[in-house]
């Protein structure tokens, strides 16, 4: 379908802002739906508390942790959290 036959059927007169339109709409079919998803892994570095993201990321869908506590090692999902911790940490983050 051409930008023509959108503005026609949408009532659109202005070619600028019809191409926005479609710019802002296609861009948030992208974040809707992630097509494409790469998985990333960083080592947990003892005393280390922040990690940097890379660059490219646009949305975090999940972070895992190994636990050892369980027989398989498997790795956990850590949940977001909403609200601030109830309790300070000693650094004061």
């Amino acid at each position: 379908m051409k930008v023509k036959e959108i503005m026609e059927r949408t009532g659109v007169v202005s070619t600028g802002r019809a191409i926005a339109y479609i710019k802002d709409a296609l861009e948030e079919m992208a974040l809707e739906a992630p097509t494409h998803t790469k998985t990333i892994r960083l080592d947990l570095i003892q005393n280390k508390r922040f990690y940097d993201i890379p660059k490219g990321v646009v949305k975090i869908l999940d972070i895992r942790a190994k636990d050892h506590n369980n027989d398989d090692s498997r790795y956990e999902s850590i949940p977001r959290s909403v609200f601030e911790p109830a309790i300070e940490d000693s650094d004061g983050f």
